[in-house]
């Protein structure tokens, strides 16, 4: 690292240049990564929190299963219930209204879920502690308690049905719209008022059946919860554009570093060749010429990731926004490593060298 570090010191304004640059993209990439984690939390944060091994959806005779059309009526429900290695079978009602706090505001779009108490077992679920007691109750995540101001005993209008709400939970999301848990009860009769057939849009099945026979039986799918959220619309449209950008954000990164040290290694052949001419080995030469770029690297990515803290931050304020590793430091290895692969793609030159170009052997 001896010539790498003079090269440094003695070059800065050029390695300053592809630093910012480097420090930008990570910016960007980390920017977009958070966004995305934001966006797809407000998607399917509650999709997410639904028990069992496989979530049952209806399987329409054209195109492919969806939320926002899948209704599974009762003897559908009881052939799953009845098949051999079930264990348990919630159904789970999902539909999107709007709701109102009684005398106060505007209506507010809302996700409803109608859940059965105390159906999610033992363990902690933050979707069915929202779960209340009694017909005329309903349970608001934070999102919606805050989107309708409200608190815990007020009273809220959903599709011209007066509610006392009951508790208030973490904050759940459906499709871009805040949570609101009812009865199976009380959310079926609000499914026929806004058009639907009041019938369970999923079920949560625990067990270890033949998931294929049974679905091709009931004319349904059962797909794992992270499998089941490609049939919410929204999710693969935002999911799937943000992605490419920051797919690209990535190919771009490790075309420009990778330009950036090829041009300079060009520059530099004359010098390389002269230690060659000394007796420098080729994987010393590559040593010194990666850890230069790593170092250029590790300063630029580290220049965008505090950037990106520091906005995100900012942005959590007004915009769906998730600073964690995920969103972070991942996006930051793949940029390293990309980077890397890029400088290293230009190395070709540095074992190439002639030593006898540094000798004069061209004149």
């Amino acid at each position: 690292m001896f010539v790498a570090w003079r090269e440094l010191r003695f070059a800065r304004g050029r390695f300053l240049l592809i630093g910012a640059v480097v420090a930008l993209i990570t910016l960007l990439v980390g920017f977009l990564s958070g966004l995305t984690g934001g966006l797809a939390a407000q998607n399917v944060s509650s999709v997410l929190q639904l028990p069992g091994d496989r979530l049952v959806l209806q399987q329409p005779e054209s195109g492919t299963p969806s939320y926002a059309t899948s209704s599974l009526e009762e003897d559908t429900v009881q052939v799953w219930e009845r098949a051999e290695g079930v264990d348990s079978v919630v159904s789970i009602g999902i539909a999107q209204s709007r709701a109102s706090a009684d005398g106060a505001g505007d209506p507010a779009g809302v996700a409803l879920y109608g859940l059965p108490q105390g159906a999610a077992g033992s363990e902690p679920n933050p979707l069915f502690e929202l779960a209340p007691a009694h017909d005329d109750q309903v349970g608001l995540s934070e999102g919606a308690a805050e989107a309708l101001d409200v608190q815990v005993g007020d009273t809220v209008t959903v599709t011209g049905t007066r509610f006392s709400v009951a508790v208030i939970g973490d904050d759940l999301w459906y499709s871009h719209t805040p949570v609101v848990v009812m009865t199976h009860t009380a959310w079926s009769e609000a499914s026929k008022r806004v058009g639907g057939t009041g019938a369970a849009t999923v079920l949560a099945v625990t067990g270890d059946p033949d998931w294929d026979a049974v679905g091709a039986r009931t004319g349904t799918v059962a797909e794992t919860p992270l499998s089941s959220l490609t049939a919410l619309e929204a999710f693969r449209s935002e999911i799937g554009s943000l992605g490419l950008m920051i797919a690209m954000l990535f190919g771009i990164s490790a075309l420009v570093v990778g330009a950036f040290f090829t041009v300079w290694t060009m520059q530099r052949a004359g010098d390389i060749a002269v230690l060659k001419a000394l007796g420098a080995t080729d994987g010393s030469l590559v040593r010194d010429s990666l850890g230069q770029a790593l170092v250029v690297l590790a300063a630029g990515i580290g220049a965008g990731l505090l950037a990106v803290l520091g906005l995100g931050a900012l942005a959590g304020q007004a915009l769906p926004f998730v600073v964690s590793p995920l969103t972070t430091l991942a996006p930051a290895a793949v940029m390293a490593a990309l980077g890397l692969a890029g400088a290293a793609f230009a190395l070709r030159s540095v074992t190439k060298a002639d030593p006898l170009t540094a000798l004069g052997s061209n004149r």
